[in-house]
């Protein structure tokens, strides 16, 4: 390979970057467009993940990609206290409207965060992390293996870190424009990172067990795996 093949891949890679990052924008829209794009109803991994921590009594919960708040307030609602990230303000003026709404704004904290950069918090701080659909984001691969070391590090001994990710077994996977690794941009101007049961196992490293369960949401419907690690 010459160096102007090797520029070109740079620059290649650079663009598509550029096409990850304006997620962030894309989200803020869609987020100021609909008060409740995904339902209030909490999801099918928040109620199990919920009944995981309240076994193992986890009460200080970490959640990243909160959304517009639906799983926060559920997890508010069992007497967790919720630390919700997101990178949209719109996210975050959703779920502070609605915890409040419901009598629940003691039990959350809403931060602005791109889990790209480090977590805002110092090592062993929380008893738990939970994320539904953040890790199938337009994450690479290195930045999601970044954010697992970052999560671990927040996590006390012992914690959780609960996940969600549409797999290649979905019905979109494949389909739309390709932008790097396996992520693809499909209808809407979604960016979807579709995760292998090789990339799983691949970012437990550094965890000391894993388990994968597969379902299913939506009308597609999407297929998921839920993942469960422990520090």
């Amino acid at each position: 390979m010459n160096m102007e093949d090797t520029g070109s891949e740079k620059a290649e890679y650079g663009m598509e970057k550029e096409i990850l990052n304006e997620q962030q924008p894309h989200w803020e829209r869609v987020f100021s467009n609909t008060c409740s794009r995904f339902g209030n109803e909490p999801s099918y991994p928040a109620r199990k993940a919920a009944a995981i921590f309240e076994k193992e009594e986890k009460k200080k919960i970490m959640e990243l990609g909160g959304g517009q708040g639906r799983d926060t307030c559920y997890f508010a609602s069992r007497g967790f206290s919720v630390y919700s990230l997101d990178y949209t303000e719109s996210g975050l003026k959703s779920i502070k409207e609605k915890a409040e709404e419901a009598g629940l704004g003691e039990y959350v904290t809403a931060l602005r965060h791109d889990v790209r950069n480090p977590l805002p918090f110092e090592d062993g701080t929380f008893d738990a992390c939970y994320s539904h659909m953040l890790y199938c984001m337009a994450l690479t691969t290195n930045e999601l293996e970044f954010l697992c070391s970052e999560v671990r590090r927040v996590l006390k001994p012992g914690g959780l870190n609960v996940y969600t990710a549409r797999h290649t077994g979905d019905a979109h996977y494949g389909t739309g424009v390709h932008r790097g690794e396996d992520m693809y941009e499909i209808t809407g101007g979604f960016i979807v990172h579709f995760f292998s049961r090789e990339k799983v196992e691949y970012l437990a490293k550094g965890y000391e067990n894993l388990e994968v369960e597969e379902f299913e949401e939506g009308d597609l419907p999407r297929k998921l795996y839920m993942v469960t690690m422990r520090k």
